[in-house]
């Protein structure tokens, strides 16, 4: 976490005062640290245009306001149903990062022309061509023409099979298999071929410096030095095999906010994904090469006092995606100095917190958190309070307050 100083302690006074009206719980944004991580974002990405990661904003009104900054344009989306929705609203630029079997959805986009022009879908596989297919209406031979991106496998293995760093999707390594799936897609009727992605989750989404682990990080910033070097090579040779079968390939879509400049400075990339770096959430404190400031805060109001160097706020306990662990729990940020009690840790309808902080705060009063990762936090709360100084200058609905939950 980032060190707590006398800017820290003056945001918490303009966080309360910004909100002194509102009960909590509740969720803010800060605008003047939202738009400069966007600015640092923009500024890492070497003048090539950033695709903004939606479910690591999940707000359309957010969506909007970066998408309407240079440096910035398309989204990247992570359901069909998402897609389609953000298409209507007339996002025009969406690139679903993921395979889908959302049979209604492939209907609905097949059947309209302005939607199947502003959706680009994610395919690893042949049999993901036939369930497009099979859901066309009319048949295979009917709708409108989907528009295709293929994914490669980014993961390190240092020691062919037996040693794997990084996530695990698209089954497509080699470059050779890249171009065996693009040929299927070019000579398949009703597809056209127009990306090609690679998100380096262990890259764009492990932390280099982590506080108190120096060996640690240094074991993280050799590892990661090794896969740029490996993947930057791959990835160039398998663009230009899929260039060879579809030279008016589109876009070359890679990175993410822990690797938008090493990614950005790769010849054989066109643009590149961010999303997180907007609200810099908690696991996004351990980059040497950048620091954002946290932009999304949620609030939890004080409701008991059982003793000396503790408060009880009320709920609290939204853990993050991903493997079980102290990392995926959101930390009390403001005021500075409170932490869990070891035995109860972040509860579902109460959350005790112990240290010398406690003693400052009164039953009403607001203990500002971070949430581990960054969209996610919208999933607990169904409107963002937008901040910009001491005021809240806008109140607007997350996808949950739209009624919106894709997942």
């Amino acid at each position: 976490m980032p060190p707590q100083t006398a800017d820290a302690y003056g945001d918490k006074a303009r966080y309360d005062r910004a909100t002194a009206h509102l009960d909590a719980p509740l969720a803010v944004v800060d605008l003047q640290a939202f738009d400069a991580n966007a600015a640092d974002l923009v500024r890492r990405s070497r003048g090539k245009p950033i695709r903004v990661a939606s479910k690591s904003v999940r707000c359309r009104a957010l969506l909007e306001r970066v998408l309407a900054r240079d440096g910035f344009a398309g989204i990247m989306s992570f359901t069909l149903s998402e897609s389609l929705w953000l298409a209507r609203s007339g996002f025009a630029d969406v690139l679903l990062a993921y395979p889908s079997v959302d049979r209604a959805g492939f209907a609905e986009l097949t059947a309209d022309a302005e939607l199947a022009a502003a959706v680009t879908v994610m395919v690893d596989d042949p049999a993901q061509l036939d369930l497009i297919d099979a859901a066309r209406p009319g048949g295979a031979l009917g709708g409108e023409e989907v528009r295709v991106c293929l994914e490669l496998d980014t993961s390190y293995r240092p020691v062919g099979r037996t040693v794997r760093v990084g996530a695990r999707r698209s089954p497509l390594r080699a470059p050779a298999q890249l171009a065996a799936l693009a040929r299927s897609v070019v000579r398949r009727p009703g597809f056209r071929l127009v990306g090609l992605m690679a998100y380096e989750g262990h890259l764009a989404g492990v932390g280099d410096e982590v506080a108190g682990k120096p060996l640690f990080s240094r074991a993280i910033r050799v590892m990661q030095a090794a896969a740029r070097k490996e993947l930057a090579q791959r990835r160039w040779e398998a663009v230009r095999a899929v260039r060879e079968v579809a030279p008016r390939l589109e876009f070359v879509n890679g990175g993410g906010t822990g690797s938008v400049q090493h990614t950005a400075a790769e010849a054989a990339v066109t643009e590149v994904a961010a999303g997180s770096g907007l609200y810099v959430p908690r696991l996004f404190d351990n980059f040497r090469s950048f620091r954002g400031r946290p932009a999304a805060l949620f609030a939890q109001p004080v409701v008991r006092r059982p003793g000396p160097g503790v408060v009880t706020v009320l709920g609290g306990g939204y853990p993050a995606s991903g493997a079980a662990g102290p990392d995926r729990l959101p930390v009390p940020y403001l005021p500075a100095g409170l932490r869990y009690d070891p035995q109860e840790g972040p509860g579902e309808v109460q959350t005790p917190l112990l240290g010398p902080a406690a003693d400052g705060l009164a039953l009403g009063d607001k203990v500002w958190f971070r949430h581990a990762k960054a969209g996610e936090l919208c999933e607990r709360f169904d409107r963002l309070r937008l901040v910009d100084g001491d005021r809240v200058v806008d109140t607007v609905p997350t996808y949950r307050g739209e009624g919106r939950t894709f997942l």
